[in-house]
């Protein structure tokens, strides 16, 4: 048929179905083979091409059907053709049974030869579904219902514009006792939740991007010394013995206060690029991202070790002005044999061994006793968490508030049942009840044995399916919800098979937005390819932020760098977009004016309560004071007139570049107290 002829007829055809006023049109079989492509409307499935009619399902019938009977799905696929004016969103919805099985069937269609996957779940009558938000090209789209797992039955199927709702989330916390930067972080994210999204960064932790240098320690001397004579500040206290018994210094510390760690296999010391992919995006983009990933992982019972996450957070939040997020990789024993406690719940026995603990599921761990006070795995558990609340502690006390992840991709793969079958960490390995109850353990655990409130809760729904509804624990436990965005071998959308997927993933953002009924805030906490700003854009795609995970070691996937998850262009193009916020856009005041008072106090300090260097007034001196310090110098940041105090190390009235220097060289041991006279 020709093109003008076929436009006369969709006319024709809308404008009966107008005048019908119930948007329901019978097409006959010899009206589909004439009719190529339809308009927007609701169609009997029945009548399509090529589709056999029911009226029953072999004995079982179901009676409510409308037009002359259904369609239900067997081997064969059913085509019809939907022609549109605009590139957009639309929703596909059908009016479908399904008797075959109680646990959910996965239904599949395909729109211009590209999936679309749902779990219908068991329907012994008529109703309404919808397969969600999907993108149609201007002009005519094919689509098909395809057998791939199928055995369902169709009455009608609809297509019609998207409607988006106004979204919502929330600028309230759940802890009714967050603190003021907490809070005045939650009012900012909601703020722009809907208008913009939040670039992200995750950083490598465990370790990751080490990097070799020639410092070597002189026994002789007692003095580290690297290839070109030069000579580095020894940590005083801070010796170990290697396995021949010779002692050395685990770390060393240069002018400016840049901190080396030994390293046991080569005999030198060494340092973790923590930096790299965030240097990657500024180099590339010009920008850095304004929220940072990091992890606790480190923090773990029997191989914690000191990686310095907590102090590179303080310098992110209080120093960059940067948004903190963090994740909490806990691992546990893969054999409890491992652990042994006493009856007072004092651990005798735990190895150190890193390859003896996982945070996946192979393991004997049984994460219900988490729950079970007197069990080896509730006492485990009681453990970790201790030492995560001495890192959160550091945060609240410098002020920091922390988005903050824990027991994530609780799911796993789609689990209908909520068994946990799906799952691939041993936190959700048990089920959704279980999940609910260690999530609600360690909230509370945090907030009311700890005291801690300086945590907004963002919880995991990860897998592609409604199920993923069952577990979130609920509104008064959580203040977001995140959807881990890895798709670049699979569920694509773009024709493609390999390279990045810039797909925006709208289906299952709105999907999200329906699980927790608008309530929270929506955001992709992890992904692979950043999404296009141009896919965002079309497809109505809102998430509060993303985040990019690391690059890997050699050989491993290259997520910011690597050309098979980003193009970048597309990253120079988003990160300079107007859409996409970064850390220089990011509000001077983003927690409050309680992070930086412009107030002088009423009162001013007696001499001897005075601790001279610490200009940030977190009770400590180190070289977040020298850049506090180097902030004020520049107009970037407002002293109190105690911070001025304790900025004059020199007694010279006013705090200057000299200060900022003889506080440096305190902190590498040049100079041995403070304060110091001025010099003439």
């Amino acid at each position: 048929m020709k093109k003008s002829i076929r436009k006369t007829v969709s006319a024709l055809l809308a404008l009966t179905m107008c005048a019908a006023g119930t948007g329901l049109l019978p097409v006959t079989a010899e009206d589909a083979a004439e009719v190529k492509a339809l308009p927007l409307g609701t169609y009997e499935v029945e009548t399509f091409d090529g589709v056999e009619v029911w009226t029953s399902i072999y004995e079982n019938q179901l009676p409510g059907y409308s037009g002359d009977g259904f369609a239900y799905l067997t081997s064969n696929p059913i085509n019809f053709n939907i022609e549109v004016d605009e590139e957009g969103m639309y929703e596909i919805k059908f009016r479908a049974a399904q008797i075959l099985s109680e646990d959910g069937r996965m239904q599949t269609i395909t729109v211009n030869g590209v999936e679309y996957s749902y779990t219908m779940p068991y329907l012994n009558e008529w109703t309404d579904i919808s397969f969600g938000f999907i993108r149609l090209k201007k002009g005519v789209n094919e689509i098909s219902i395809i057998n791939k797992y199928g055995y369902a039955a169709f009455d009608t199927v609809t297509v019609e514009k998207a409607v988006f709702p106004e979204l919502k989330g929330t600028d309230q916390t759940c802890d009714p006792a967050a603190t003021p930067e907490t809070k005045a972080l939650l009012k900012y994210l909601n703020s722009v939740y809907g208008k913009n999204i939040l670039s992200g960064q995750q950083e490598i932790y465990g370790g990751g991007h080490n990097v070799q240098t020639s410092i070597r320690y002189d026994a002789a001397t007692d003095t580290c010394v690297d290839g070109d004579g030069k000579t580095y500040k020894i940590v005083e206290g801070d010796y170990g013995t290697d396995d021949q018994g010779n002692k050395f210094p685990w770390h060393c510390v240069d002018e400016n206060g840049f901190d080396y760690t030994y390293n046991t296999q080569n005999h030198n010391y060494a340092y973790n690029d923590y930096d790299q992919e965030c240097r990657y995006l500024y180099e590339l983009t010009g920008h850095y991202p304004a929220i940072r990933g990091f992890d606790f992982n480190t923090h773990s019972p029997g191989f914690a070790w000191e990686d310095g996450v907590t102090d590179r957070m303080i310098h992110w939040a209080k120093t960059q002005n940067g948004i903190c997020t963090a994740s909490w990789h806990v691992t546990v024993p893969k054999d409890m044999s491992d652990f042994e406690v006493d009856e007072e719940g004092n651990i005798t026995k735990i190895s150190n061994d890193w390859q003896a603990y996982t945070y996946g599921i192979t393991t004997d761990f049984v994460t219900a006793n988490c729950l079970v006070e007197g069990t080896k795995e509730y006492y485990f558990f009681q453990e970790a968490m201790r030492l995560l609340a001495e890192q959160i502690q550091k945060l609240q006390d410098a002020g920091v508030p922390l988005i903050f992840r824990p027991l994530h991709e609780a799911e796993g793969n789609a689990d209908p049942q909520g068994t946990g079958a799906g799952s691939w960490f041993w936190w959700s390995k048990e089920g959704t009840e279980v999940y609910h109850q260690l999530w609600k353990l360690l909230y509370t655990t945090l907030t009311e044995e700890y005291n801690l409130h300086n945590i907004i809760w963002e919880q995991n729904l990860y897998a592609w399916s409604d199920a993923s509804a069952n577990w979130y624990t609920g509104d008064e436990w959580v203040d977001i919800v995140g959807f881990d965005k890895y798709n670049t071998q699979y569920n694509r959308h773009d024709g493609n098979t390999t390279g990045p997927n810039e797909d925006a993933e709208s289906k299952i953002f709105w999907a999200q937005v329906g699980y927790v009924d608008n309530k929270k805030m929506v955001s992709m906490p992890e992904n692979d390819s950043i999404p296009s700003l141009e896919n965002m854009e079309i497809e109505n795609s809102k998430w509060l932020y993303f985040c990019t995970w690391y690059d890997g070691e050699a050989g491993a996937p290259q997520f910011i760098s690597g050309s098979e998850y980003q193009n970048p262009e597309t990253l120079k193009t988003l990160f300079n977009s107007d859409f996409c916020i970064t850390l220089d856009e990011l509000p001077a005041d983003l927690y409050g004016s309680e992070v930086a008072p412009t107030e002088v106090p009423s009162e001013t300090p007696e001499p001897g309560d005075i601790l001279y260097g610490d200009t940030d007034l977190n009770g400590k001196i180190n070289i977040l004071d020298v850049i506090t310090l180097n902030k004020n110098l520049l107009g970037k940041e407002t002293f109190t007139k105690e911070q001025q105090l304790a900025a004059d190390v020199d007694l010279s009235s006013t705090p200057d570049s000299t200060d900022s220097l003889i506080i440096l060289k305190y902190i590498v041991g040049i100079v041995e107290s403070l304060p110091v006279a001025k010099a003439e």
